[in-house]
């Protein structure tokens, strides 16, 4: 018995199986025992009881004869019988319907001389002849077809109630599934830390704990590579800063020219995935202060005039004051126009802002060579290059439009990117007025 138990509570299929077994036996008693019902509401007329067979007599006197009709409806009712009176000349009957043809009825047996029991379909009735009338006795037929639909909603009701216990006890054997789909959604979020708890023996129990046992793996893994990533980053800002101080030394040339270009993209490379890194999910850390967004976005705006192709600032005479890291929001709007300048073709570039309830709204919109579909889920992604054969200088590293968007979820917001290729490139940021509560952190 103690092993049967252990084999319950470790297997959820086991469970499983007793359910829908518990289920289908129930089903089938409630089928068996309804139609036994209904089987036996078919024989709905009993024998006619002794008393009744005793005292005919008297029920005979009360009516009378001639018969008192009155007397003959209130008996019927009292008995609750069917009294059906005839001679030559008068049909009369408490059953309107005349469920018996009495015409048809065979003898049976005498009870007096003026008394007999007759049979029509195999149910008894007694005929007395008395004054020249005859008086035709049986009982009221049950309502058969009120007793079935009786029984079938009984039957019915008691197959509902075991489907919900069904429901019921299946929707708790599956509780942790809920569980689990939650954990992974929010691991999935970024929320590593998360754990699903379970005290659980069986195979979800099982499940659990792998997941707990992977996202231990995935934070882990994350970390060390955060860590190490920081590490390599710090400690090349040594050999940059050496290699800056030596060029200084060299004498002017076109080689000195391009040796400090490689060497400020590395610094570039680096502070980039410094800040990437402080922006991660897990170690935001935003230092947000009121900024008048509409006048910000135009100051930073206006140091790209200079492009060719023409910068349109579109923004609303009404200045809000949003809580915004200032750095790192400057950051957002230059990388922005950066890449749309870079990929815009010389063609006129928009920068609109508006509002939309508690909320600003910035777009950037060029007309340039666009972004084929296949690329728009993966373009945010680190490194991500929509086409690999791209030199640095006009495609860049991969970093500029995913900082943007750790940027805007650090600030509680969104990037959107519509584009198509050949059809320019439409990217919408939108922020509330306050960023949510960052993580305290020390600055990398």
């Amino acid at each position: 018995m103690t092993t049967l138990v252990q084999q319950v509570k470790k297997s959820l299929f086991f469970r499983l199986l007793l359910i829908f077994g518990f289920t289908v036996v129930s089903f089938f008693l409630i089928i068996s025992l309804s139609l036994r019902a209904i089987n036996q509401t078919e024989i709905t007329i009993e024998t006619i009881p002794d008393f009744y067979m005793r005292n005919v007599e008297s029920i005979i006197e009360d009516i009378g004869t001639p018969p008192n009709l009155s007397n003959a409806m209130r008996l019927a009712e009292e008995l609750d019988w069917t009294i059906n009176i005839r001679n030559p000349i008068m049909r009369w009957s408490s059953d309107p319907d005349y469920r018996l043809d009495v015409d048809n009825s065979t003898f049976s047996r005498n009870l007096t001389t003026d008394a007999e029991v007759r049979n029509i379909n195999n149910e008894d009735i007694i005929r007395v002849n008395r004054g020249g009338y005859d008086f035709y006795l049986y009982q009221r037929s049950l309502d058969e077809n009120r007793i079935n639909f009786f029984v079938v909603y009984v039957g019915s009701a008691l197959a509902v109630i075991v489907l919900f216990l069904n429901y019921f006890m299946v929707n708790n054997l599956l509780a942790p599934l809920r569980m689990l789909r939650r954990g992974a959604e929010r691991i999935q979020k970024g929320d590593l830390g998360y754990r699903v708890e379970s005290n659980r023996q069986d195979e979800l129990g099982e499940l659990t704990e792998s997941i707990n046992l992977m996202a231990d793996s995935l934070q882990s893994m994350l970390e060390a590579k955060r860590q190490l990533l920081m590490a390599i980053s710090h400690e090349l800002r040594t050999p940059i800063t050496k290699a800056k101080l030596r060029l200084e030394f060299m004498s002017e040339s076109e080689e000195k020219e391009l040796l400090r270009e490689d060497i400020d993209e590395i610094d570039l490379l680096i502070s980039d995935l410094l800040e990437a890194e402080r922006l991660n999910n897990e170690h935001a850390v935003l230092v947000d202060e009121p900024v008048f967004i509409s006048e910000f976005v135009q100051g930073v705006s206006e140091q790209f005039l200079d492009y060719e192709g023409g910068i349109n600032i579109e923004r609303p005479e009404e200045d809000r004051e949003f809580y915004l890291d200032r750095l790192r929001f400057r950051l957002l709007i230059t990388n922005l126009l950066n890449n749309a300048i870079r990929h815009g073709e010389s063609n006129p570039i928009t920068v609109r802002l508006e509002y939309r309830g508690d909320r600003a709204v910035l777009e950037v919109i060029d007309q340039g060579e666009g972004i084929p579909e296949e690329h728009l889920g993966q373009i945010t992604e680190p490194f991500y290059r929509a086409d690999s054969s791209r030199q640095r200088n006009t495609g860049g590293f991969g970093l500029g439009l995913y900082l943007c968007r750790l940027i805007a979820q650090a600030h509680g917001g969104e990037l959107m990117i519509r584009s198509k290729s050949g059809g320019g490139t439409h990217i919408t940021v939108n922020l509330p007025s306050h960023p949510p509560d960052s993580k305290s952190a020390s600055a990398v």
